[in-house]
């Protein structure tokens, strides 16, 4: 199931970035729409301090869901 990337998505990464020192699975908050398909995320831990804040392809997010999503069946 692919679905569009929105501002504020919270999302994890799917691919690791050791220079980036982030790892896939990850999770990170969307905060700004950079280019078409190309995003900003922050990166923080549980006490809220950014540790993290890189540009991002689509391609390299999955967005997270807390709430049940209604598939439709084509």
């Amino acid at each position: 199931m692919q679905t569009e990337i929105k501002l504020l998505d919270v999302v994890a990464l799917t691919e690791d970035l050791p220079d980036k020192k982030v790892y896939r699975g990850q999770v990170g908050t969307i905060v700004e729409l950079l280019a078409e398909g190309v995003f900003l995320v922050e990166f923080s831990d549980n006490q809220g301090h950014t540790y993290a804040m890189l540009s991002l392809k689509s391609e390299q997010l999955m967005v997270l869901y807390d709430e049940p999503i209604e598939l439709q069946v084509a």
